[in-house]
């Protein structure tokens, strides 16, 4: 099943949070929404929830409104956590899944796997408010998706995650993925979002300025980082034609190039001088694009 965004648009009175947004995700696919606090990103997900109506455009899931998809279909990580402080983590557990129609006995064997998976299962009878802010974080997730959703939604999934926790996250997410769970996650981690995304979407003030594969935004820049090793100078490289900046990082240099295609004089000019231990070109990784393009530096 496809969920799919066509010109939708929100207007609160005179301001315009969401602008002509289109986008599509693909059954088994991770699609991340990207943007600055404000870009319309919770704006998004509450019109995909159904919790705000649309001021114009549509969303639908397959060829129907989404609002025809069972909300026992759906599962929500909402930015802020929305646990009861003073009952245990199985309770809340069993709480949360009762309320999606599921049954005690299949919830039990549903909720051992996952506090097992999420390294949890030594405070399942703790009060949920006595639990630091990760694990906290990890009983809400399991929370959105205990019942197995076929929409998953993630509002910043890993505020509050160490990198241990992180990782635990990103491999629950990729096994849903594998079972066909429709995933559409924001974060202002980039580094996650290019790991686990297939698609994203780039905001700013409502207007999205990109929508497609990571690879293709990529694209748009070229190779421009470079990545040497070998007895230079930092001075003497930055008067090479075609270098925008160079910055020293332990016993490397990264230059940043004005084209791509400026690395091969460049090689050829530090052949010259001997042996080069390393010359790597690659992409602007997803970080630096996002403040290029909506941050708007160095544009």
């Amino acid at each position: 099943m496809t969920l799919s965004a066509e010109h939708l648009t929100k207007r609160f009175q005179n301001f315009l949070a969401v602008d002509n947004l289109n986008f599509k995700v693909e059954e088994g696919e991770i699609f991340g929404l990207i943007g600055q606090n404000g870009a319309g990103k919770t704006t998004t997900f509450r019109m995909i929830l159904n919790l705000l109506a649309p001021t114009s455009g549509k969303i639908n899931w397959g060829e129907h409104p989404i609002r025809g998809l069972e909300r026992d279909q759906i599962g929500y990580l909402p930015e802020e956590r929305g646990l009861y402080p003073k009952m245990p983590v199985e309770d809340q557990l069993l709480f949360f899944g009762q309320l999606r129609g599921w049954p005690k006995t299949v919830l039990r064997k549903e909720i051992n796997e996952w506090l097992e998976r999420f390294e949890l299962n030594e405070k399942r009878k703790v009060l949920t408010e006595t639990l630091s802010k990760g694990n906290q974080q990890k009983v809400q997730l399991i929370a959105s998706l205990i019942h197995k959703p076929r929409l998953l939604i993630l509002d910043e999934p890993f505020s509050g995650l160490d990198p241990v926790n992180a990782g635990l996250l990103k491999d629950a997410i990729v096994s849903l993925k594998k079972e066909g769970t429709v995933i559409i996650f924001s974060s202002h981690r980039m580094d996650h979002v290019e790991e686990l995304c297939d698609h994203i979407c780039l905001l700013k003030r409502g207007r999205s300025l990109f929508s497609g594969a990571i690879l293709d935004l990529k694209k748009q820049y070229g190779k421009i980082n470079l990545t040497i090793r070998g007895p230079y100078v930092e001075t003497e490289l930055a008067v090479l034609p075609g270098v925008e900046s160079v910055t020293k990082e332990k016993d490397m240099y990264r230059l940043r190039l004005h084209h791509e295609h400026d690395a091969r004089p460049i090689f050829q000019t530090l052949a010259k001088n001997g042996f080069i231990e390393r010359f790597s070109l690659d992409y602007l990784s997803l970080e630096e694009i996002f403040t290029r393009k909506v941050a708007g530096k160095g544009e």
